[in-house]
């Protein structure tokens, strides 16, 4: 699999704008031979929003997952992306994979960061499920979940390969660590690949990291983004790495008895 990651520059509560932005980055990410694109979290609204989330959400079968379906089918490519979700009265902070034949898999993020964003969503009450996606067993985290080491061992015991991680990462020092440390060991602790897709450049009051990662299971880079819009490409191979895997038999040493989870 070729897979690509689009690091944007949201537009505040333009829809159709990042909508658009996505189909660019879709489109030359096909034209590289890229059979995935992962964009940030919440790209297709904008992420600093606050109560204006309620009024931009959409259902799963509203015209956020339409637009990002009929782009992945013009350009025969998968597409993840974050979208705010309505169910009923709830919002939810929420990624779609929409695959180029219309099929569709759907993720609510389960940790929810700071006043804002509890303010702002209902945090998804589903753990993450593994699915295909051409071949390759994938799961969907969100931002904030990724630093929860029970949560990507979640995916992982439950055979996940390749995890996507669409991101609104928050300019600072500890977000930097985030980006720099902590994302790759969740890779490497847990033998996957694992794609980091963040938000760049400003937003309001609100800045973001950026550092966008493309991670292999030995936690290498394979591709990394700087602080502005930036796509990346690069190869997941899934033989590629059985000496590392076999070096770091975490998964299969595990005892759980012995641990105390709370």
């Amino acid at each position: 699999m070729l897979i690509s990651l689009y690091q944007m520059q949201p537009v505040s509560g333009d829809v159709p704008g990042n909508i658009g932005k996505i189909a660019q980055a879709a489109m030359a990410a096909a034209e590289m031979g890229a059979d995935v694109l992962v964009t940030p979290e919440l790209g297709t609204s904008g992420y600093a929003l606050g109560p204006r989330f309620a009024e931009v959400a959409e259902t799963r079968d509203g015209s956020i997952v339409e637009a990002l379906s009929e782009i992945a089918a013009d350009c025969g490519l998968a597409i993840c992306a974050g979208f705010p979700e309505r169910d009923g009265d709830q919002v939810f902070n929420s990624a779609v994979v929409v695959r180029p034949d219309g099929s569709l898999e759907f993720y609510r993020k389960g940790h929810l960061y700071g006043d804002g964003e509890r303010a702002a969503f209902v945090p998804g009450a589903d753990s993450p499920h593994v699915f295909d996606l051409f071949g390759i067993k994938t799961g969907m985290l969100i931002c904030y979940d990724v630093e929860f080491p029970e949560y990507v061992r979640t995916l992982a015991l439950a055979g996940a390969e390749l995890v996507l991680v669409p991101t609104a990462l928050p300019a600072g020092i500890i977000s930097r660590r985030v980006a720099d440390m902590v994302v790759p060991t969740r890779a490497f602790e847990n033998g996957l690949f694992l794609v980091y897709a963040d938000l760049c450049g400003t937003e309001g009051e609100l800045s973001y990291t950026g550092r966008s990662v493309i991670l292999a299971p030995d936690g290498d880079e394979l591709a990394r983004a700087g602080t502005g819009e930036t796509l990346l490409v690069a190869k997941i191979d899934l033989g590629a790495y059985g000496e590392a895997k076999a070096q770091n038999p975490y998964l299969t040493d595990r005892r759980p008895s012995l641990y105390r989870l709370g």
